[in-house]
């Protein structure tokens, strides 16, 4: 889960980093709170917002007013721009700090630079600045993995770098990051501030980590895939709003070895789906859901079911579909039904009984031929 900087600074100011004071808007005509010079942040999803105008330096109030007119409404890097940051403006030296979870070493990734600014990746691939650690995942670890790469950092900025490793550190562990990086990290006569920060959760972690929780409820528009994980239970994302295949599928990675199998073929997939048929308990609500959005999608030709059924039983997910299909009937396309496992014969039954545009076909290959066809046709 990438979360806006906005959001990202919200949780870090929580747990202690300093930040720029700043405020989100989302028109033109939100009032200007604090005193100015200020930076004028596009919230999208991405890096590089700096080159692609989505942060623009404001003197004026009305400065502060064009911009946000400007932005709102935009797309960076396809990305649609519906709210600005607006925080003070932070002059001082630009350092970099990132903490990432490194599954190859098993522990934490600790990159250090007395360097920042835009061209950070540039300087890190020429290995010029950036310095690297892995440290077991605990603060304590990543300290004294920040004490063995000290010694490249100017003396007088020593002492504000570690306390900003040991203030992230604990943010980091405390949300259950998987990245955290803070670009620039700003060093003045009066301490560090986080000028910039790129936060990664672990959505997974949201219901043991309240604050975590808790901004996702409250910017469930932000993270509308989030917060359906979080409150229904199940994975739901609109990829390619061209896409003319909906999916519905059980098992992040059936969903997306399916995804890249279409792809390959070159046919659009729309989403991304998890429906986690084990959890459904005899009630087609979950799948009625799905095909409702799967409905919304614009361009839809056909739709391809995966489920491979282990503990699940196939004749009461066929039931779930037939029960789900006949409550959404606005998806008007034919439903390729790739199942198989147990309860394989009952599904067939059901699903024939029901009179239904579902074919059903339980090898792959032959199911992804049937979608290709039909989107021929």
């Amino acid at each position: 889960m990438l979360l806006l900087e906005h959001d990202a600074k919200t949780l870090l100011e929580a747990a202690g980093v300093p930040v720029p004071s700043g405020w989100l808007a989302d028109r033109s005509g939100d009032p200007v709170s604090m005193p100015g010079p200020w930076i004028v942040k596009a919230q999208v999803p991405i890096g590089g917002r700096g080159k692609a105008g989505g942060i623009r330096a404001a003197e004026t109030q009305d400065d502060v007013a064009a911009h946000v007119a400007a932005m709102i409404g935009m797309t960076l890097k396809g990305h649609p721009v519906r709210e600005c940051r607006i925080e003070r403006r932070v002059a001082g030296a630009e350092a970099y700090l990132s903490l990432a979870v490194d599954p190859e070493g098993a522990g934490i990734r600790l990159l250090v630079s007395a360097t920042g600014g835009i061209e950070i990746e540039a300087l890190h691939e020429a290995g010029s600045v950036v310095r690297s650690a892995l440290a077991a995942p605990d603060r304590d670890s990543v300290m004294t993995a920040f004490a063995d790469l000290a010694d490249r950092i100017p003396p007088m900025h020593r002492a504000m770098m570690r306390d900003a490793v040991s203030r992230l550190a604990e943010a980091f562990f405390r949300y259950e990051a998987t990245l955290l990086e803070i670009n620039p990290l700003f060093l003045t006569a009066d301490g560090w501030i986080a000028g910039d920060a790129k936060m990664i959760l672990d959505a997974d972690a949201a219901p043991r980590v309240p604050a975590m929780g808790a901004l996702i409820r409250d910017r469930r528009a932000a993270y509308p895939e989030t917060f359906l994980k979080l409150t229904e239970g199940f994975d739901f994302a609109a990829m390619d709003q061209a896409g003319r295949v909906g999916m519905v599928t059980t098992g992040a990675g059936l969903s997306m070895m399916l995804i890249d199998e279409l792809t390959a073929r070159g046919l659009r997939p729309f989403n991304f789906c998890d429906v986690r048929t084990g959890q459904m308990r005899g009630d087609p609500r979950r799948l009625i859901d799905v095909l409702r959005r799967i409905s919304a999608g614009p361009a839809i030709g056909v739709v391809l079911v995966s489920v491979f059924a282990g503990i699940t039983h196939l004749g009461e997910f066929a039931t779930l579909l037939v029960a789900a299909m006949r409550a959404v009937p606005e998806l008007r396309v034919p439903v390729i039904a790739r199942i198989i496992g147990n309860g394989f014969d009952d599904a067939c039954r059901i699903i024939g009984e029901a009179d239904l545009p579902i074919i059903i076909e339980p090898d792959l290959d032959r199911a992804v031929g049937e979608v290709a066809r039909h989107l021929e046709a």
